[in-house]
């Protein structure tokens, strides 16, 4: 779900900023919209013959060979093992999860089709499975598959402090949290979004958050931000009812520590926690020095693995694989041309 910061200094990312460029993309966060968006007008998930749902399958296909295509060279970095504090969290998720299916079945059988794929969307799950299987395809693609210790948002802002990536890719603002220098928030080549209750749709467009920036806008020390993600609420606690954004930045701009900040907030109850939480943020488990290697897309594994498992378009399939590896070899081509001007 992630953190509310408020209104971060943020600017538009050309598609030539984003050229050439390695993203540490948090694998999990991106799947799950995959899962979401990518279902039928009623909001069953898309699936293949044998009822396996395929959407998050589609979706990295098809948005990473358009990044590919484009020069974008993403990384795809999965969660470990979850802190034990975020159990509750966990918890809450699931039992919103069962509610949003009962709702998806109520709106259903009432021939509510707008209300059912709203609520659908609502009840997406990654499974292991589906994680194993989402690896496997990057990996034929040859994108490179980087699994974290623990949170994925802490091993790509690593990643992004060790110049290993250029930026995280995110939708969520906690791996600001966690240090990444750089946010890239709405990473694709174009496109639109449905805006949440509503049949309207806006234009989305790439958007980089510098953490010096946000830091400078809000004059804040990292420190204080993270305990402004504490009192608003992070994947890790659920904050302080009646604190918003703006009255969390002007607690802690008044605050020493994260146990100041808790008195003033009047949540010394959830001191321990939020201590917990933010050692977790300055803190997090992460492998270091992680070999990075990109690879290249392999189509005959391609086709075997979406077309005759999952029963993918074989000519579609073949047609974005051919345009891929074309326009690879035409930045490789220009490359080595510029090696010698």
């Amino acid at each position: 779900m992630g953190v509310d910061l408020g209104d971060l200094p943020k600017r538009t990312a050309r598609l030539e900023e984003l050229s050439g460029k390695r993203f540490a993309v948090d694998a999990y966060n991106t799947i799950y919209q995959f899962l979401s968006s990518i279902r039928q007008a009623d909001g069953t998930p898309l699936m293949d013959f044998k009822g396996n749902v395929t959407g998050h399958l589609a979706g990295i296909f098809y948005r990473n060979s358009r990044l590919l295509e484009n020069g974008i060279r993403p990384i795809y970095v999965f969660d470990g093992k979850p802190p034990k504090f975020k159990e509750k969290e966990r918890e809450q998720r699931k039992e919103k999860k069962l509610e949003a299916q009962a709702a998806w079945k109520a709106a259903l059988e009432r021939g509510d089709i707008k209300e059912a794929k709203k609520y659908a969307q609502a009840t997406s799950r990654l499974t292991l499975k589906m994680a194993e299987e989402s690896k496997e395809l990057l990996r034929i693609m040859g994108i490179p598959v980087v699994d974290s210790p623990s949170e994925g948002e802490a091993q790509a802002a690593q990643l992004v402090i060790e110049k290993k990536a250029d930026a995280v890719a995110s939708q969520d603002m906690d791996c600001l949290l966690f240090g990444a220098p750089l946010l890239l928030r709405n990473l694709s080549i174009g496109g639109k979004r449905k805006l949440p209750g509503k049949s309207q749709y806006i234009e989305v467009e790439p958007e980089f958050i510098e953490l010096s920036s946000a830091l400078s806008s809000f004059g804040l020390t990292r420190k204080q931000l993270i305990w402004m993600g504490i009192l608003v609420g992070t994947d890790f606690d659920e904050g302080v009812r009646g604190i918003g954004p703006k009255k969390a930045l002007k607690i802690v701009k008044e605050s020493k520590s994260i146990a100041d900040a808790a008195a003033k907030a009047n949540a010394n109850d959830n001191l321990e926690l939020f201590k917990r939480v933010e050692e977790f943020f300055l803190n997090p488990p992460v492998e270091k020095n992680v070999k990075i290697k990109i690879g290249k897309m392999d189509c005959e594994k391609l086709a075997s693995f979406l077309c005759d498992k999952h029963d993918f378009s074989h000519d579609r399939i073949e047609r974005t694989c051919k345009s891929v590896e074309s326009k690879i070899k035409e930045e490789e081509a220009q490359t080595r041309l510029g090696s010698w001007s």
